[in-house]
């Protein structure tokens, strides 16, 4: 299960699918994606009301993001209250991470931010982060290549890491035990909401502790991928790298759940390599001037043209059935805005990759007419094996796809 999310909404009559089930036609904007046709379905009319404001003002950048994969809406605070929900990428990776080295893998190409106000009065770790751990406990995703091929494929642990390990087995104590006593002293010393978090941070340092365990145990095979240098100066580069890394994850079964921020909603993030110098949420804000139209669709085009690189990739993967590694992976590609210049959250640009493998009936389109995204989700989630009866504001498993 991936997840793939563009920022700022698109320009959506060139985005919007035409034709019904599978006599379809992709769109202008997505036309790289053609060869992987009867491999999508484009899924029209689904809704994320609770990125809407409902009473709470500015901020549905915050909002888009931090509500896409919870189906939640996110308490409006720029402090360390931050509430939302756990996101369904979370929810897969606590019935199938316990099988793979990492229970579940975040990309991005920001680098993460968990505080700090960022927009209209909402939290940064809203608007930088699309899983949840918990209510109040963002994934924070990583944008370095370099990092998340060490964490993937890393031989073993450093010097540091490999006397610390020998110091808890002599003492037969493990990593949590060792600040255990000076928290539970600082406990009381903390208030409500600092408690939480503390107790967020030993859950933490126990998982740390049982990843680094089960990376012990397993015989991950390294794969032929040089190992990245850092993060690349040229951003489809930064993009391709990334979406590299996530093929090899799923390839290795080194996670079976992967999310990938391909940038933050709200990003500002000029093109000019393909002739758009401004930033892309100024942009957004068009008017319906013709020309700021015309460059949005470029970038949508540009975001698809990546997306359609990994689709290539992972359908490359042969897997021991013949089939490919596509038909059995399921890919959201979207954004929790669809149309930028009114920060509309309904009828959001939603494709669906891959599969078969899964019982998905790849390769149509399909209008769900004011459906929440949440309940995509739910029947994901069945196929995953993991029974969920609802996710943030779910009404219903999604009948056709």
């Amino acid at each position: 299960m991936g997840f793939a999310y563009i920022p700022n909404g698109v320009i959506l009559p060139q985005w919007r699918t035409t034709g019904e089930g599978r006599k379809y036609n992709l769109s202008p904007s997505l036309r790289s994606l053609e060869p992987f046709k009867s491999d999508i379905q484009a899924l029209e009319g689904l809704d994320h009301k609770k990125a809407n404001a409902n009473g709470d003002g500015g901020g549905d950048h915050a909002r888009a993001n931090a509500t896409f994969l919870t189906g939640c809406q996110a308490r409006k605070t720029a402090g360390s209250d931050i509430r939302i929900g756990v996101s369904v990428d979370q929810l897969a990776a606590e019935h199938v991470g316990k099988e793979t080295k990492l229970p579940s893998l975040e990309l991005s190409t920001d680098r993460a931010r968990l505080s700090g106000g960022c927009d209209s009065g909402y939290s940064c770790a809203y608007q930088y982060n699309l899983a949840w751990k918990t209510k109040s406990l963002p994934m924070p995703p990583e944008a370095n290549p370099r990092s998340v091929f060490e964490r993937l494929f890393s031989d073993g642990l450093t010097k540091e890491q490999a006397e610390s390990r020998t110091r808890r087995l002599r003492h037969e104590k493990s990593l949590l035990d060792f600040v255990l006593e000076d928290a539970k002293s600082l406990q009381r010393d903390l208030g409500r909401t600092d408690r939480s978090k503390l107790d967020e941070y030993l859950t933490s340092v126990r998982e740390l502790e049982q990843r680094i365990e089960k990376t012990e145990q397993l015989d991950s095979k390294k794969p032929t991928y040089p190992k990245p240098e850092g993060i690349p100066r040229d951003y489809a580069e930064h993009l391709r790298v990334q979406f590299d890394l996530m093929a090899l994850a799923f390839q290795t079964d080194a996670t079976r759940v992967a999310t990938f921020l391909l940038a933050h909603d709200g990003s500002n993030r000029s093109f000019p390599d393909i002739g758009v110098p401004e930033g892309h949420h100024s942009l957004s804000h068009h008017r319906d001037d013709k020309g700021k139209v015309s460059k949005l669709a470029k970038i949508d085009r540009f975001y698809a043209d990546q997306f359609a690189y990994f689709l290539k990739k992972i359908k490359s993967v042969r897997e021991v059935d013949g089939s490919s590694m596509l038909d059995h992976c399921m890919i959201v590609y979207g954004g929790g805005i669809s149309d930028g210049n009114r920060h509309g959250h309904e009828k959001l640009p939603i494709l669906l990759a891959g599969g078969r493998a899964a019982g998905l009936s790849a390769g149509r389109r399909h209008d769900f007419k004011g459906e929440p995204l949440a309940n995509l989700y739910l029947s994901l989630l069945e196929r995953m094996g993991v029974d969920a009866d609802a996710l943030g504001d779910s009404t219903g498993k999604l009948v056709n796809v």
